[in-house]
C-alpha cells in the first residue's frame, strides 16, 4: 500500500475548493498516509477564481501557489512535479469532483507506475453541447473498455503515477494551447514500454461550459492537432482519416469556408447535434491544414 503520496492539481479559471477540501478530508482520515496537495493556478485571466479558491490555504498541508503568467497545460503539470516531496503523484484536474468516499484509498491500494482512473459524467441538459459529446462517449469510460487501447484512452484529468517517471518523461512543453499534450504523452509511454493500468475509479465532470465556449476550445484543440499532427499520427482518428481518404479530404476541405459558418451556429443553438459536430470538426481540421 501506498504510504506517501503528493496530490498535484492545476487550476485556470475555475474553483477547485471543495475538490480539496474533500481530498484534504480523505486523507486526513488515513493514519498512516503521509500527503501533501499543491494547487497551482496556471496564471487565471479571472481574478475572481484565484479569490474563490484562497480559502484552501487554511487547510493542512494544502500549499497554493499562484502564477502570474499563463504557461499552459503541459508545463504547468511539470512545475507541479517538480514541486512534489513525495515519490507518488496524484494529478487531478481543477474542475472535477470527488464522487466515492474511497477515491483516495482506492488509489493507495492500486498496482502499477502509471494508473488511470477515469471519469464518469454528471448531470447535464441536451442542449448542451459537451454534455452530449460527453454522454455519447460514456461508455468508453469503463476501465475494461480503456484497457483496449491503453495507450490512446488516457486523460491527465485523474492519474497516478511515479515521481522518476514524471523526471524522466515530462510533459512537452510545445503543447501551450489547449489538447492532445496527454495524448503524446500517452505514446511516449508506450515508446518507452511503460505500462499504463487503468482502473474504474473516476472523478466526476459535472461542469459543462456553454456551447459557444466549447467550440471555442475545440477549435483550439483542432489547430494543436494540426501543428503535431506528425507527432500525433496513429493517435487521432482525424489524422488517420485525412491520411486514408487524401482525394475525399481534397473535395471536403474546399466545404469549410462555404458551410462552416452554418454549421457552427447550429451547434451553438440550443439543439447540438453530434453527427453535425464530428462532421464540423472534420471540415475544420482540415480547412486549417490547408
Amino acid at each position: 500500500m501506498i504510504r506517501e503520496l503528493s496530490i498535484l492539481i492545476p487550476t485556470y479559471n475555475c474553483c477547485c475548493r471543495t475538490l480539496v477540501e474533500n481530498l484534504q478530508q480523505q486523507c486526513s482520515l488515513m493514519d498512516c498516509l503521509k500527503y501533501e496537495i499543491i494547487v497551482a493556478d496556471d496564471g487565471s485571466s479571472d481574478q475572481s477564481f484565484i479569490q474563490e479558491n484562497e480559502p484552501i490555504t487554511r487547510l493542512p498541508n494544502v500549499h497554493y501557489i499562484v502564477r502570474e503568467h499563463n504557461s499552459g497545460r503541459a508545463a504547468i503539470r511539470n512545475f507541479l512535479a517538480s514541486q512534489a516531496i513525495y515519490d507518488w503523484l496524484l494529478f487531478i484536474d481543477g474542475d472535477m469532483m470527488l464522487c466515492r468516499d474511497t477515491f483516495l484509498s482506492d488509489y493507495l491500494l492500486a498496482e502499477g507506475d502509471v494508473i488511470y482512473g477515469g471519469y464518469q459524467i454528471g448531470q447535464g441538459s441536451g442542449r448542451n453541447l459537451r454534455y452530449v459529446y460527453e454522454h455519447a462517449y460514456e461508455k468508453n469510460h469503463i476501465a475494461t473498455e480503456r484497457q483496449k487501447n491503453p495507450y490512446h484512452d488516457f486523460h491527465t484529468s485523474n492519474f497516478m503515477v511515479k515521481r522518476y517517471i514524471m523526471t524522466r518523461l515530462p510533459f512537452d512543453e510545445r503543447f501551450i494551447h489547449y489538447g492532445y499534450e496527454d495524448v503524446l504523452w500517452g505514446k511516449n509511454l508506450k515508446n518507452q514500454h511503460i505500462a499504463i493500468t487503468h482502473i474504474d475509479n473516476p472523478l466526476c465532470f459535472e461542469v459543462f461550459e456553454d456551447n459557444a465556449a466549447f467550440m471555442q476550445k475545440t477549435e483550439e484543440g483542432l489547430r494543436t492537432l494540426s501543428q503535431f499532427r506528425h507527432e500525433l499520427k496513429g493517435y487521432s482518428s482525424l489524422i488517420d482519416f485525412a491520411d486514408s481518404h487524401k482525394y475525399l479530404c481534397m473535395l471536403l476541405k474546399n466545404a469549410y469556408p462555404c458551410a462552416g459558418k452554418t454549421m457552427r451556429n447550429m451547434l451553438i443553438h440550443n439543439k447540438p447535434r453530434l453527427f453535425l459536430f464530428n462532421i464540423y470538426k472534420l471540415l475544420c481540421f482540415l480547412h486549417i491544414q490547408s
